[in-house]
């Protein structure tokens, strides 16, 4: 199993280098090239969610992407130390005040983008932080071009 760990400063000029890193592992992982576009996509969504996380919290830490390409599948995992409500009330996100300008609101549209674009997401999240993992299939080494 090999693993590539990519850290970067919580700033937006950032998630192209990752997405573009992303892209290029998936296409060595052995993803079909069908999908790649998806797999940049969804790595720029959770990273500019992480980057969005970190600047509203006045987070300075770095953003972490893994990418981890496994015998049948190639997983990334972006993580975030912006500390996440784990109870809201229903019908408001996050602080309890105007949905319209709440940052949870705009976290829980970038998930949904996420989850249109991969199959297989998790996304656990505590008062230490977040974590997006993303799976996508491999296409066995015979096979690839």
């Amino acid at each position: 199993m090999a693993t590539v760990e990519l850290r970067f400063s919580p700033l937006p000029e950032h998630v192209r280098t990752a997405r573009l890193v992303a892209a290029a592992m998936a296409r060595r992982a052995g993803v079909d090239e069908a999908v790649l576009d998806e797999v940049r996509l969804a790595v720029g969504e959770a990273c500019s969610r992480a980057v969005g996380l970190h600047q509203a919290g006045g987070i300075t830490a770095p953003v972490l992407v893994a990418l981890i390409e496994e015998e049948k599948q190639f997983s990334i995992e972006v993580g975030d130390e912006a500390p996440h409500a784990t109870i809201a009330a229903p019908g408001v996100a996050g602080t309890g005040e105007d949905p319209e300008s709440d940052p949870e609101g705009e976290d829980e549209m970038g998930l949904a983008v996420i989850s249109g674009l991969v199959d297989d997401v998790e996304v656990t999240a505590d008062a230490d932080g977040g974590l997006i993992r993303m799976s996508w299939p491999t296409l066995p080494a015979t096979l690839l071009p």
